[in-house]
């Protein structure tokens, strides 16, 4: 039994003790060993890829409107940069404020009086100052214009637009990305309202009406949208309130509709009871007058009876 336990190692022994054995044994080792080192790269690559393929997809459709999107989360902001250092030199011409109020809010240029569509802005030292970008946005013009002393507008989003007139030295071009608070221009002066001096006009619109921007500063551009629908519906519900005699002159027509006076005249026992009615007043009538001369005839023929016998 012991020389049969021992035949095994002694083989094993034998094999090892031959030159080629070892580098054999090196060689089978580096083979399993690069083996699996290349299946494990292999798994690592396509993980990447499939991570690389998902994040791209994420990606898509996020190069531009995370601008817009940001806007309309945005605090309107007033276009200064020290708001408590500026002064408004010209309110917004509101239709529902009072009488004062529309008057100080009329621009008067060339003989003729138009109304304010925005603020006019100017510090309180009177000196030039820059204008900032209210909201961030996309610019879509830029004009040169010396009666309102040149222009900027930028975009934002639901039709929402910032307007700024009467500055100079302008620093952006249509197409421009602007963030809030970034320059966009220079304060500087307007023909059509001198008087102002050195200022900013600036509006904000909505569909291209315009809107107090006083309204709505340091609130969320979103309120923009929230107040014009709220305006929308009160402005239909006045509308039906407007168009309610249409109702009234439905309710005549259900009046003169011949449905009924056919109803009316198709009975036979309505006239027979008025024909009735009729006839026995008639006859009642004609009984109370017949008998009141009766009794006439009869007096009158006994004062005749009495004259005869006297003139006998």
């Amino acid at each position: 039994m012991r020389e049969e336990e021992k035949k095994p190692t002694s083989t094993i022994r034998r094999i090892l003790k031959q030159r080629w054995a070892l580098s054999a044994i090196y060689i089978a080792s580096a083979a399993i060993i690069l083996a699996a080192a290349f299946l494990l790269q292999n798994s690592f690559d396509d993980s990447a890829k499939d991570g690389k393929e998902e994040s791209a997809e994420t990606g898509k459709n996020y190069d531009q409107p995370s601008v817009e999107v940001n806007s309309n989360l945005e605090t309107i902001k007033m276009p200064v940069a020290d708001a408590d250092k500026s002064v408004i030199k010209k309110q917004f011409y509101d239709v529902n404020a009072d009488e004062k109020a529309q008057e100080e809010a009329l621009v008067f240029y060339n003989n003729r009086y138009e109304q304010n569509k925005g603020i006019d802005i100017a510090m309180e030292d009177g000196k030039s100052f820059d204008v900032k970008a209210s909201l961030s946005g996309n610019v879509t013009k830029v004009q040169d214009d010396a009666l309102l002393g040149n222009l900027v507008e930028v975009e934002h989003e639901d039709g929402v637009v910032t307007r700024y007139q009467s500055v100079k030295d302008i620093k952006v071009a249509v197409g421009d990305k602007v963030k809030q608070g970034q320059a966009i221009a220079t304060a500087g002066k307007s023909q059509i309202n001198e008087e102002a001096g050195v200022h900013v006009h600036f509006e904000i619109r909505k569909d291209n009406i315009a809107l107090n921007p006083l309204d709505f500063v340091d609130k969320q551009a979103s309120a923009i949208q929230s107040a014009t629908e709220a305006e929308g519906s009160e402005l239909e519900d006045s509308a039906n309130k407007e168009e309610t005699p249409a109702v009234e002159g439905s309710e005549a027509d259900k009046e003169e509709t011949p449905a009924v006076e056919e109803s009316e005249t198709g009975t036979e026992e309505a006239p027979a009871v008025d024909e009735t009615d009729e006839s026995t007043d008639l006859e009642s009538g004609t009984d109370e007058e017949g008998s009141i001369p009766g009794e006439d005839t009869t007096e009158e023929s006994d004062s005749l009876k009495d004259s005869l016998n006297q003139s006998n």
